[in-house]
This record gives C-alpha cells, sequence and structure tokens, in this order.
C-alpha cells in the first residue's frame, strides 16, 4: 500500500509520521534535516516546496526520489519547472499548445505522428510532448527512440525534462512520466544501459546550469562578448598546458575521481580521509574562479549553485570522517556524498572550466597561476612551472596619482601610514646598510626618536648591548638565521622582540626589522581557557 504523503504539511509533521524521510531527503541535498534542532525549530515551519526552493533543489529530483521509494504525492502538486523569467520563451508562450502539422508516419499506428515545429521553442517542447506521449500510450520504445534521435540528436536534456515538467502539469500521472526517463538515454553514449542512463541525469543538471549561465550572459550587455562555440576546446587547450590552472584542477579530478572509484571497489574507510582533501580544490576554486566570474563577467550561476553544494559535500565528508561507528547508515551517507562529489567532477570540466576558458584573459589566468601557490598540494598533485605565467609581471590595478603601488595593491601615504600605525605593534626598519629607514608612530615602550631615523642602527644602542645587535644583523646578512625572538620583562608586562631579516624574491638581504608585541593579551587568553 502506497504510503501518501502530503506536500503541504510541515516538514516536521512528514517525519514523524514517515521517519524514513530523513535520509531521503539528505541523501537529496537538505542536509540540515539530519540535525535535531534544526528538524524542530525550521522543520516545523518548512514543507519540502519552500526547502527545496530555498536549497535551489529541483521538486522534479524531490517528486521522483519519493515515489521510488513507495510514497504517493497527496495535496496539491507544486511547480516543477523554473519560474519563466520576463521576455524569455517560456515566459512568452500562450497556454494553447502551438500549431503543427501532423502527417501519418506508420500504417500499423495511425497515431504515430512527425511534428514540424510551427515556433521553434514552444514547438519543440510540444514535439518532445508527443513523443513522451507515444511511450505513455504503450507504443515501442525503439521505434519512438528511432524517431527521438533523428529529429532531435541535439537537443538539451533540459529540454525534455521541461516537457515532463509540463506533462506533469497538464494532469499526466507522475508514475506514467517517470517511465519516460529511459528516452533521455538515446542522447547519450555508454557502454551500459545503466552508464547512459547515469550520464542522462548528469547532462540535465548540467544543462540547467548551462541554461542560466547563458541567460545571465545574454542579459549582460556591458560584459565582454566571446564566442561560445568552441569552449569546450579552448578548455582542451588550456588543460594540457603544463602548470596552467585548469591542468592542476584537472589533475586534481582525476585523482579524485580515482580515489572515489576505488573507495567502492574496496570499501576502505581510509580513503574518506584522504578524498577530504577535496577541501583544497574547493578553496581554489571559491577563492580564485567564482567571484572572478560573477563580479568581472557577470556569471552568478556557478557561484550560486556549485559554491553551496561544494560546501555540503566537504562538511558531510568531515561528518562522515569524525564518526566512529561505520554502520549501514555511514556508507550509505558515504556513497550519496561521493556520489555528488563526482557529479561535480562532471560540472567542473563540462561547464565551469570552458566557461572560464572563454572569459577569462591571460593576465587573469596569470593572476590565478600567482595565487594557487599559496594553497596546499591537493591529492599529491604538485604544481607544476606554468613557464608563460612565471615571465610575466603581476598586474596591478591603475593607482591613482600619488599613490605607492606594490604588488599586492596600492595605497595612498595617508593610508600605508595609517595602517602600520594600527598593527599592535612597535616596528623599525633598519635597511642594509644598518641605517634606520622607518619608524611607526605612536607610544613605544622602547623610545625611539625621530631624530635616530638616517643614522646608524648601532648607535641607538647601549655599549653592553651593541654586541649582540651586531652579530644579529651579521648573522642575517650571511643567510645564518632569519630571526631572533626576544622575550622580556619591561614595566612588569612580557613583551616579544623580534628581530627578522627582510629579503627580496631572490633572497637578497634588504635590511632588519625589529617588532616588538606586547604579550599581556595571551596570557589572559590562555589563563580564561585554564
Amino acid at each position: 500500500m502506497a504510503k501518501k504523503l502530503d506536500l503541504t504539511r510541515t516538514v516536521y509533521e512528514l517525519t514523524q509520521e514517515y521517519p524514513e524521510l530523513i535520509e531521503i531527503m539528505a541523501d537529496l541535498g537538505f542536509t540540515e534535516i539530519t540535525k535535531k534542532p534544526m528538524l524542530l525549530s525550521v522543520g516545523k515551519i518548512m514543507t519540502i516546496p519552500k526547502g527545496a526552493k530555498m536549497k535551489n533543489i529541483s521538486m522534479m529530483d524531490v517528486v521522483t526520489a519519493l515515489t521510488e521509494h513507495g510514497f504517493e504525492i497527496a495535496g496539491e502538486m507544486p511547480d516543477l519547472s523554473a519560474s519563466a523569467k520576463p521576455g524569455s520563451a517560456s515566459a512568452a508562450r500562450p497556454d494553447t499548445t502551438v500549431a503543427a502539422k501532423s502527417v501519418p508516419s506508420s500504417a500499423a499506428n495511425p497515431d504515430r505522428v512527425k511534428t514540424v515545429p510551427a515556433d521553434a521553442s514552444a514547438s519543440r517542447t510540444e514535439q518532445l510532448k508527443t513523443y513522451l506521449k507515444r511511450l505513455g500510450r504503450g507504443e515501442d520504445l525503439e521505434a519512438v527512440r528511432a524517431d527521438f534521435v533523428r529529429e532531435f540528436g541535439e537537443v538539451e536534456a533540459s529540454e525534455i525534462m521541461q516537457a515532463e515538467q509540463e506533462l506533469l502539469q497538464e494532469g499526466e500521472p507522475l508514475s506514467e512520466v517517470q517511465k519516460l526517463c529511459d528516452i533521455h538515454s538515446a542522447l547519450f553514449h555508454g557502454s551500459t544501459t545503466e552508464e547512459k542512463i547515469a550520464n542522462a541525469e548528469k547532462e540535465v543538471q548540467a544543462s540547467l546550469l548551462r541554461k542560466k549561465v547563458k541567460e545571465e550572459l545574454a542579459k549582460k550587455d556591458s560584459y565582454p562578448k566571446r564566442d561560445y562555440t568552441d569552449k569546450n576546446a579552448r578548455a582542451a587547450r588550456l588543460e594540457a598546458i603544463p602548470g596552467h590552472p585548469l591542468y592542476t584542477l584537472t589533475k586534481e579530478n582525476d585523482v579524485l575521481a580515482a580515489r572515489i572509484r576505488q573507495f567502492r571497489e574496496t570499501r576502505d574507510e581510509s580513503l574518506i580521509s584522504a578524498i577530504r582533501s577535496l577541501s583544497v580544490h574547493y578553496a581554489k576554486k571559491g577563492d580564485l574562479i567564482y567571484p572572478l566570474l560573477k563580479v568581472r563577467y557577470g556569471v552568478s550561476g556557478p557561484s550560486e549553485v556549485m559554491w553551496t553544494v561544494d560546501d555540503e559535500i566537504r562538511d558531510e565528508l568531515g561528518a562522515l570522517a569524525a564518526e566512529k561507528e561505520h554502520d549501514s547508515d555511514w556508507n550509505a551517507r558515504a556513497d550519496a556524498v561521493l556520489k555528488r562529489a563526482e557529479e561535480m567532477i562532471y560540472k567542473e570540466q563540462n561547464i565551469l572550466f570552458p566557461i572560464c576558458a572563454v572569459n577569462f584573459t591571460d593576465e587573469e589566468w596569470y593572476s590565478i597561476y600567482r595565487d594557487a601557490k599559496d594553497y596546499a598540494v591537493c591529492f599529491n598533485v604538485e604544481p607544476e612551472v606554468w613557464e608563460e605565467a612565471e615571465n610575466q609581471k603581476p598586474a596591478v590595478g591603475p593607482a591613482a596619482e600619488g599613490e605607492v603601488v606594490m604588488p599586492g595593491g596600492h595605497l595612498t601615504i595617508e593610508q600605508l601610514t595609517a595602517l602600520l600605525n594600527t598593527i599592535p605593534m612597535e616596528i623599525s626598519f633598519v635597511d642594509a646598510e644598518n641605517i634606520n629607514r622607518f619608524f611607526n608612530e605612536g607610544p613605544k615602550v622602547f623610545k625611539r626618536p625621530g631624530m635616530a631615523i638616517d643614522r646608524e642602527v648601532f648607535s641607538c644602542h647601549p655599549p653592553k648591548v651593541e654586541p649582540m645587535v651586531r652579530k644579529i644583523i651579521d648573522d642575517f646578512r650571511n643567510n645564518r638565521r632569519d630571526v631572533f625572538p626576544v622575550w622580556m620583562e619591561k614595566g612588569g608586562r612580557t613583551m616579544l622582540v623580534r628581530y627578522m631579516a627582510v629579503r627580496d624574491k631572490a633572497g637578497r638581504y634588504l635590511g632588519t626589522v625589529e617588532l616588538v608585541q606586547d604579550m599581556e593579551f595571551a596570557k589572559e587568553h590562555f589563563r580564561e581557557e585554564s
């Protein structure tokens, strides 16, 4: 007997009646449902359709999963299609079906028709619905597939999904529409039926994201125009350049995919910890790619859709690694999150990287390459040298007149002075010739009169301290050490004085910086902790 599930009831009410819903919904991406405080609070006011809208999860996926688990949807059926935007083809589509010519294509089956589009986008949907209805009436799958492949070899999977959603809205039983999913496999090529269907489901999600990105780009007339016809070829070329960011990210994805396969084959639970290294891969996307696409090119789809999924995958892997009992529930969750990670690889290689390839300039790729050096090695994929980028000087934005330009940005003298004065340390800089060149302003424990600027540093120390100062600087100059810390009590307070060698990128000695920091705050912190 089917379990009736009323989508107008709250999540809390439904899970009380059907506890198995928690696992089903978590697998779909409603990860908060596993947290009891959230279920007891937000769950008492949230319905599944509202939650899906907030989490950007397709209600089509939700309803399909629920039905597969034996639930019968009761109450008002939610809108399973995305809202049409003003000016879009779907928004302009009339409620009546689009006119089309129909000619018999089989005497044995007079209902079989070949639809000739009268309006490009609307008729395509109507024609797809015709094929789906033929399947629903029991027509031979291979006969329908033959017509389908002939007419729609280049169709986007999202168009099929749209047709299915419209059939549901027109009153077609969900159970009947579900039978039609196999037609997706006609679009793809794999060695087994299972592979074809799996690829089809991934492509549905990928095509929806591509559609969103295309819509955003079409609206952003002020952004650079790009030729998107060869985006995959462009991405492939960049991925083949040793050291290029896409080269490194792709190699990381290859290792991740291999580790996921290895886990499935061996169930070696230690691999979960190894797979968690994807957090470095995701951090690079989140810091270096998503913001650039959104801010400079107006492509917000990846940051809105992928970034949230990245966080959920990373959090779930962390939660699994922290749990001591690895029972059947743990294994089911592991399989579910690894499937999401695998799908993210697909989306990166087929959506994200091609979008970046046709948008980012060479200078932007150089910057990403340089910034990526600050991240930990991911999956033991050691970054290779990209010679082209190494030969380029870092690009800095246009500086206003009077600003100090540095590799990390540009500041006015007023900003730079205030910044150095704000740092909670006494800062002194002595150049390579042992001359005092800079003291930051403000009250100091160790007095530094302004008249000491441009004087030799040794003249500022009493005779008994001067030998130690000379020895420290000499060690710095001759690469015998890089830092010399001194802890002391001054005025009843604990102070840390650090002398540090200042060197350029080539390691050439430029001078010595002295940093004096009051450490009483640390003592108070640890006293409170204990």
